[in-house]
């Protein structure tokens, strides 16, 4: 099954396991297992089922038990990128995450939130970035100026591959 499988299959017992480690200032925010999919050495692809406890409305989208995201984190970006489909395997959209690039050390990827987000339904009629006041907050233009301006690139970009069907080709 490839990575971008709209089937939920379960794990595979010789896959490789990763634990999923997403740090905000400083601290873990979650942790999570995650079944390895591909490792290019630039790209890594994750399976892992919804982490969160119940079920988190973001009034456009719900993450609910059940939900699998298939997700993809690069060593030399500055955003990852989460497929997120039901427990049926029907496609919600993308939710993105501007964030440091990856790093995998052993079996743990560790991937550090920098606050801006970004979500793409499945029909792409709804791109929207999220969390832009966090952002400003958070201080990092002020302490980490070329790391502000990496992440704002960073979602620039991935808005313009949202909204002109670029995730396609940026997955494949």
């Amino acid at each position: 099954m490839s990575a971008n499988s709209s089937e939920a299959a379960p794990r595979s017992p010789s896959a490789p396991m990763v634990n999923v480690v997403l740090v905000k200032g400083g601290r873990t925010k979650i942790s999570y297992p995650a079944e390895l999919l591909h490792d290019d050495g630039t790209r890594l692809a994750v399976r892992a089922a919804w982490a969160g406890d119940g079920v988190r409305d973001f009034g456009f989208v719900r993450f609910e038990p059940g939900d699998v995201f298939t997700e993809y984190y690069w060593r030399d970006r500055w955003y990852s990128v989460k497929e997120v489909r039901d427990a049926a395997g029907t496609l919600k959209g993308w939710y993105c995450d501007i964030a440091r690039p990856a790093t995998l050390a052993g079996n743990e990827l560790v991937v550090e939130d920098l606050d801006l987000d970004l979500w793409r339904s499945a029909d792409g009629t709804d791109v929207r970035r999220l969390d832009e006041d966090e952002f400003a907050e958070s201080g990092l233009a002020r302490s980490d100026p070329p790391a502000a301006s990496a992440a704002v690139a960073a979602l620039d970009e991935l808005e313009s591959l949202a909204r002109e069907g670029g995730f396609e080709k940026l997955l494949a």
